[in-house]
């Protein structure tokens, strides 16, 4: 009998502390939830991202905070939240959670971009920033413009497989720098192999994308188990990102021993490593640092342009207008470069548009407070998962009138030149903070470049069905933390007799 009442008077006291600890502190404004669980169950299997912009305004606040088996995530829904703590409070908003699926049964803590905040990661970054900072990635244009013609004789032979042509060539670029690999025309291993890594970061890169994250004991059932899926494809996953990260490197190593090797980023690295640092950890360091390369840039390319060219089979006087500017600038007798950009404003607007219409990362790689916080007369807990809404900040009326139009005048100013007071989509799609990505001089490079080449070469257009009407694309977007229209059908004609000509100039071998 004694023993029941110690039970329930201890039963009583932790019940009255938790809601003594309630009272104390108010948490931001969200959706109750159910006991234990927590809102695990409210998140949408997909497009989160437009539930927790609706729930911030249905609670009448732009900070929201969730419960997944106890763990808040307090979403940020304006750029004011976000740069208010994930930049002006960056030394304590800038780690990383440690998610179970992610992390440890992917393998993406060999991704610095995951990693937590700390030695580590700084060094990790400083060596990747090194070679993809803005006044090195000039160096990469030539092998970029190179890869571009690839696409549009690709598009030239071929339009109907869009998104397989750009997936191939975003891969193909960034594999040619980073490693020095000339892949394959079609079923290339190396581009197999790292489209089913970021396929595996697309879809557990999320906040609450598993309940393993909140359930850490799920990881020790059986594979057989029913509901036990998630452990099949994290062993598959695991394995596919380990050769991601491992074989390219190697390919590059072993040219490099064997004096064949290209001029590439892998061998200015390993050429670079002292006689007095531990060449073993260097070469870790180099491989993992690299594989980045691939991860942030390939998927985030795929997701722009085709974005782009929806937008533009969809705006046909949009296109005319940049043509009409291309044409000016160089005068249909060859490919635009990046060197032509500042005179170029309206292509640079249609890309800024591209970006913050349907943003590639809807929601930022989460980030994680490591003290506890006070924001608006809310705290926020040591511990929590801090998630910045990129959909939400980019679809802001009060910064982007009519935000579901695709409208590239909003960055011009009436002359038609860039309009540097228009807020710039780039300070939202590319992360927040010191974790901002770090590839994002490289990313944009790549994305102008292709736009400009297949507007000065190619008219996009809705294909026509057998009796001649046009197909009209449905506009669905995947869902996950990488996000890309699903494929389309659309019809991309030559320009002139010239334009071809110019898409089937051979392409140099010697870059």
């Amino acid at each position: 009998m004694d023993d029941i009442v110690l039970v329930l008077l201890f039963a009583c006291a932790v019940a009255l502390y938790a809601r003594t600890k309630r009272t104390r502190y108010r948490l931001p404004p969200g959706p109750k939830g159910l006991p234990i669980l927590g809102n695990t169950y409210d998140i949408p299997a997909k497009y989160e991202w437009l539930a927790y912009e609706k729930w911030g305004r249905d609670f009448g606040s732009d900070i929201i905070c969730l419960k997944f088996v106890g763990t808040p995530v307090i979403v940020l829904n304006s750029i004011q939240a976000i740069n208010d703590l994930l930049e002006k409070r960056s030394s304590i908003y800038s780690d990383r959670p440690v998610t179970v699926m992610a992390y440890e049964m992917v393998g993406l803590d060999r991704n610095f971009g995951f990693v937590p905040y700390g030695d580590v990661w700084r060094e990790h970054r400083r060596l990747f920033h090194q070679y993809f900072r803005l006044d090195m990635v000039p160096k990469y244009h030539d092998r970029m413009l190179k890869h571009s013609k690839d696409l549009l004789q690709r598009l030239l032979v071929s339009p109907d497989r869009l998104m397989e042509h750009l997936r191939f060539v975003a891969g193909a670029s960034i594999l040619n720098i980073s490693y020095g690999i000339d892949v394959q025309p079609e079923n290339d291993h190396y581009i197999a192999v790292a489209d089913e890594a970021i396929h595996a970061l697309a879809v557990t890169g999320n906040a609450g994308s598993y309940l393993v994250d909140y359930l850490p004991l799920l990881r020790y059932i059986p594979a057989w188990v029913p509901g036990a899926k998630f452990k099949r494809d994290a062993a598959n996953w695991w394995e596919k990102t380990r050769l991601m990260i491992d074989e390219p490197f190697n390919y590059a190593k072993q040219r490099m021993a064997q004096g064949k090797g290209m001029y590439c980023v892998t061998a200015v690295m390993l050429s670079a490593i002292g006689v007095d640092q531990d060449r073993e950890h260097q070469e870790l360091l180099i491989k993992q640092v690299l594989s980045v390369s691939y991860i942030g840039g390939a998927d985030t390319t795929v997701s722009a342009l085709a974005t782009f060219v929806l937008a533009m089979m969809q705006n046909p006087k949009m296109q005319r207008i940049a043509q009409a500017d291309i044409d000016r600038v160089v005068g249909g007798e060859r490919l635009p470069s990046v060197e032509d950009r500042d005179s170029l404003p309206y292509v640079t607007a249609i890309v800024k548009e591209a970006l913050r219409w349907r943003p590639v990362i809807p929601l930022a790689v989460p980030h994680r407070v490591t003290v506890d916080d006070e924001y608006k007369g809310y705290h926020i807990p040591a511990g929590s998962i801090i998630v910045g809404n990129v959909w939400a900040v980019l679809h802001d009326e009060t910064r982007y009138p009519n935000p579901d139009v695709f409208d590239p005048t909003r960055f011009l100013t009436s002359e038609g030149q860039l309009d540097n007071n228009a807020p710039d989509p780039a300070e939202a799609c590319f992360g927040f903070g010191r974790r901002i990505c770090a590839g994002r001089y490289f990313a944009l490079d790549a994305v102008w470049l292709s736009v400009a080449c297949i507007l000065a070469t190619f008219d996009i257009a809705k294909p026509l069905d057998e009796n001649g009407s046009p197909i009209e694309p449905s506009g669905e977007y995947t869902t996950g933390l990488l996000s890309h229209p699903v494929p389309y059908k659309v019809s991309f004609r030559p320009r002139s007799a010239a334009a071809e000509a110019l898409v089937r100039e051979p392409i140099s071998r010697d870059l």
